[in-house]
């Protein structure tokens, strides 16, 4: 069943989108909003190469997306840690051969919470923009400052993931481009996102505060920086990119992975509205928690977000290197898809197999005197609190050994629920996560019946 727009929507995401290239003075501006992949609109505003007005813009157009580069990286990090070959609290240090920087963890460098200095060592990178050789980069890393104490606030480093870059090549033996091809690129189908631009590509302009003549700019984050910021895509292939991280290929990678990705860890900003998880900026607007990334490099500002709850994806692609929000205007194109087109309603199916282990379970139960519904759907035991928002997700349990189980998603993840018989075998009561649960609402001193 095909999402549908309605021709007001159609028409405020065609002004919303003139309205953020305006505003940005950028030269070109791709834009596009989809439901799980599926494309549902599409601009191009503007010129894409101002040396030649013949090339195209649209869906398919090549720009820099710079730091949305960062979330291929983390993908990478979790596969690693998934295959055993790594973990989250692992020291740098026991990774990557040579370094020295006491206590900097993979897990704090995907959040931006180690503390570690923002850019690459040298002082003058920015005035030279020479790339460092990859050869001299653990020597490097050794030399740079640790700025704030781990932990103590949200501090955004480039130089964190050219360390996450290193691990991944060193792990998988190859270099980081390569890991990415065969990890991401192929597997996922993402044919037009790679570290060289190519063919129909935006040009790279910077437009002066105090004159409208964009003056091109140069491509910088090559070699050992494209961890960070390296590659080019499209509003296509970022579309897929966040459908596959609304409905990933467990065979790529787990969705409980991805759920873990999206956890706050720091706070990013001090009215509480955005946080940083592993590898993701998370930002809450207007009821909505949105996911993604901004990328900024010369001549290349980008944004990409999704809502989970709705499915709705939103991406900006703009060539100015001062162009502005690029957060703020794909969650505007985003939200304005799912506040005003509800999504198409799929039909409810039903199941073909309740556990006959499962059937004592189902049904009301009480803890702390609130009710909870625990139910079977799709052969799994599921339990969600009584009168909560159906669209709430449910917590999800998979059977760890006779009356065990663990939740493996929703309230509660990660903790047990262990089933108390009677004498004569029947359920008497549930433990979760150590609370009882009883089929009647029961003081914590009533014994349960």
């Amino acid at each position: 069943m095909r999402y549908e727009l309605l021709d007001t929507t159609r028409r405020t995401l065609d002004r919303l989108a003139v309205e953020a290239q305006r505003a940005s003075r950028t030269p070109a501006l791709a834009a596009g909003v989809a439901h799980r992949g599926d494309l549902l609109w599409s601009a191009g505003v503007g010129t894409a190469d101002l040396g030649d007005p013949a090339v195209p813009l649209g869906v398919d157009t090549q720009f820099l997306i710079a730091s949305n580069t960062k979330t291929f990286t983390a993908v990478m990090v979790l596969q690693l840690r998934d295959e055993g070959r790594l973990d989250l609290d692992d020291r740098v240090d026991d990774l990557l051969p040579g370094s020295s920087q006491p206590g900097v963890t993979v897990r704090q460098l995907l959040a931006h919470a180690s503390g570690m200095q923002r850019e690459p060592v040298a002082p003058e990178f920015w005035d030279t923009l020479e790339v460092p050789p990859a050869d001299r980069f653990v020597a490097d890393w050794n030399g740079t400052e640790r700025v704030l104490p781990p932990h103590s606030a949200w501090h955004y480093s480039n130089l964190g993931y050219l360390a996450l870059g290193e691990i991944v090549a060193h792990l998988d033996g190859r270099p980081w481009a390569e890991s990415l091809q065969a990890r991401l690129l192929d597997p996922i189908g993402l044919r037009d996102t790679t570290t060289v631009l190519r063919a129909p590509r935006a040009g790279l302009y910077y437009v002066p505060p105090f004159t409208d003549v964009p003056v091109e700019e140069p491509v910088l984050f090559t070699g050992i920086l494209a961890a960070a910021g390296g590659l080019a895509s499209t509003v296509a292939d970022l579309v897929r990119w966040h459908a596959f991280l609304l409905d990933p290929d467990e065979s790529v990678l787990r969705r409980d992975t991805v759920t873990e990705m999206l956890e706050p860890h720091a706070v990013r900003d001090e009215r509480f509205s955005g946080a940083q998880g592993l590898g993701f900026a998370i930002m809450r607007q207007d009821g909505r928690t949105w996911f993604g990334h901004t990328g900024g490099a010369p001549g290349g500002i980008t944004g990409a977000f999704s809502d989970r709850e709705s499915g709705v994806t939103a991406v900006v692609l703009m060539n100015n290197s001062v162009a502005k929000d690029p957060a703020g205007t794909a969650v505007r194109l985003g939200a304005e898809v799912a506040d005003h087109d509800a999504a198409p309603l799929e039909p409810w199916a039903p199941g073909r197999v309740a556990p006959a282990e499962l059937l004592p379970l189902v049904g009301l139960w009480f803890s702390e005197g609130s009710p909870f519904v625990f139910r079977i759907r799709e052969g799994r035991l599921e339990a969600v609190v009584g009168g909560a928002d159906p669209a709430t997700p449910p917590s999800v349990f998979e059977a760890e050994g006779p009356d065990a189980y663990r939740t493996v998603s929703g309230r509660e993840r990660g903790e047990r629920l262990t089933v108390r018989r009677r004498d004569d075998g029947s359920v008497r009561s549930l433990n979760w996560a150590t609370y009882r649960f009883t089929r009647e609402p029961l003081g914590f001193a009533e014994p349960t019946r």
